[in-house]
């Protein structure tokens, strides 16, 4: 199932280009790249010249989707173990930018 801006929370996130919008550590705002692992609290996106491990919480995030759309994504709403995550409740939300 490819991943769509309704169900981007609940999908693996492993392989999306990202670009960090908001952060409370204004370091890591404008970092993109590709996220290579997943935590419960973090996402481990490699860049051009390294690899950054980046806090959910208090960091809003815009994911790339295979078709092209972009999503932004609080994440906070990620905060959970990704295989957890995938049957985790949600609240119906648009997510697309």
């Amino acid at each position: 199932m490819n991943p769509k801006p309704e169900n981007l929370p609940r999908h693996e996130l492993i392989g999306l280009h990202v670009l960090v919008d908001e952060s409370s550590d204004r370091g890591l705002v404008g970092i993109s790249g590709r996220v290579v692992d997943e935590t419960r609290n973090t996402l481990l996106v490699e860049t051009e010249r390294r690899t950054l491990r980046i806090q959910k919480v208090y960091t809003s995030l815009i994911f790339t989707l295979p078709d092209g759309q972009r999503v932004r994504v609080a994440g906070t709403i990620l905060i959970s173990q990704p295989e957890n995550r995938i049957s985790k409740r949600m609240q119906r939300t648009r997510w697309k930018l």
